[in-house]
């Protein structure tokens, strides 16, 4: 068995080796470590973003509800809007019918009147 024997500037190189090793290994941890916590503030983010989009598509989906039940109030009142001109136009028609007949009998009842005093 042979003696190893190591000389002193050898062995503070070593010694400075592994220092710097142990330097090395403590800067990677720290790195590592910040690394995970972005990793998981990321991860955080992604989930308040996807609970943010969920919410929104939810929300857009009760708008477009809202706006198809709109719609259909719409085409109601429209329609009931095209009944009542209709019933407008034949009350209108009605009316003028009434006015014409009206006047028909005031000519007649002027007419037996004037037929009545001519008698008298």
């Amino acid at each position: 068995m042979g003696s190893a024997t190591i000389s002193v500037d050898e062995f503070q190189a070593l010694e400075q080796k592994v220092l710097q090793t142990v330097e090395l290994i403590k800067r990677e941890r720290e790195a590592r470590a910040s690394a995970e916590a972005a990793c998981a503030a990321a991860k955080a983010e992604v989930a308040d973003v996807q609970a943010e989009l969920a919410a929104a598509r939810a929300e857009g989906a009760a708008a477009q509800q809202e706006l198809a039940a709109r719609g259909e109030e719409i085409a109601s009142a429209e329609a009931a809007y095209v009944a009542a001109e209709s019933e407008v136009a034949a009350a209108q028609t009605e009316l003028q019918s009434l006015q014409r007949e009206r006047e028909a009998v005031r000519l007649r009842v002027e007419k037996m009147l004037a037929s009545i005093e001519e008698v008298l």
